[in-house]
C-alpha cells in the first residue's frame, strides 16, 4: 500500500511511502486489544484508597454493656462496625492494579491498530518540518490545511521535539507523541494519525524490535 506525502499546506507532493503488507496482519486481534486497553487503564490507577478498620480507630475500648442479661446482642466497644463512626469491615486497602502483558502481545495490538487506520484511510503523512520557536498557530494552520481542526488527531514524530511539544500542548483535540512513546490507548482514542516522513522508518524499527 502506497500513501502520498502531503506538504504543510495540505497539498499532495510527488513523494510516496509504501507500507509493506508483510509487516502487518490480515486478521482480527480484538481480544488482545481488549487485554492491552485493560492493562493500560489499570496502570493509570493509583491504588491509594484506604479505609480504617476497628483496630486502627482512636476511641474507647470499654465494653458498652455486660455480655448477658440485657436482652440485646453483644456489641463490644464503640468502634464496632455496626455503629456510626466505627471501623469498616473488608474496606479497601492500598494495592497495585498493574497486570502483566507480554511485549509480543502489545506489539501485535499496535500493528493491528495501525493496520485498521490504513484500511479506513485515517493516516496522513506530511513532510518533515523544523520549528525554531514554539508557535501554536503554526500547528493550528497544519491541522486546518489537513481538515482536522475539530477532529481528534494524533501526531507521531521520530524524535522528541521540544518546540513542537510546547506548540501543541494546549490544543484540546490534539496529541503529540514520539515513536518510543506510542501506546495502544492513544492509537484507539484518536481517530486520525499524522506521521512525519522521517518517522515511518522508525515506526518499522519500533514494531519489529518490540
Amino acid at each position: 500500500m502506497k500513501l502520498k506525502i502531503l506538504d504543510i499546506k495540505g497539498n499532495y507532493t510527488d513523494k510516496k511511502i509504501e507500507f509493506h503488507e508483510t509487516t502487518f496482519f490480515k486478521k482480527s486481534y480484538n481480544h488482545s486489544l481488549y487485554l492491552e486497553i485493560k492493562r493500560f487503564l489499570l496502570a493509570q490507577r493509583q491504588g491509594t484508597h484506604k479505609s480504617k478498620g476497628r483496630g486502627e480507630l482512636s476511641g474507647s475500648t470499654k465494653k458498652l454493656h455486660r455480655q448477658k442479661g440485657t436482652g440485646g446482642s453483644r456489641k463490644g466497644d464503640i468502634k464496632n462496625p455496626i455503629f456510626r463512626g466505627g471501623g469498616r469491615v473488608f474496606g479497601p486497602k492500598p494495592r497495585k492494579y498493574i497486570i502483566k502483558l507480554n511485549k509480543r502481545t502489545k506489539n501485535i495490538v499496535r500493528k493491528f491498530l495501525i493496520e485498521q487506520k490504513l484500511i479506513n484511510n485515517r493516516i496522513l503523512i506530511i513532510e518533515n518540518l523544523k520549528l525554531d520557536n514554539p508557535k501554536t498557530k503554526f500547528i493550528l494552520k497544519i491541522l486546518e490545511s489537513l481538515q482536522l481542526t475539530n477532529k481528534k488527531s494524533l501526531m507521531i514524530i521520530g524524535e522528541i521535539n521540544k518546540n513542537l511539544y510546547l506548540s501543541s500542548r494546549n490544543l484540546k483535540n490534539f496529541k503529540l507523541l514520539s515513536v518510543n512513546e506510542l501506546d495502544c490507548f492513544s492509537l484507539i482514542n484518536y481517530p486520525y494519525i499524522i506521521f512525519f516522513e522521517n518517522s515511518i522508518e522508525k515506526i518499522y524499527q519500533f514494531l519489529s524490535i518490540h
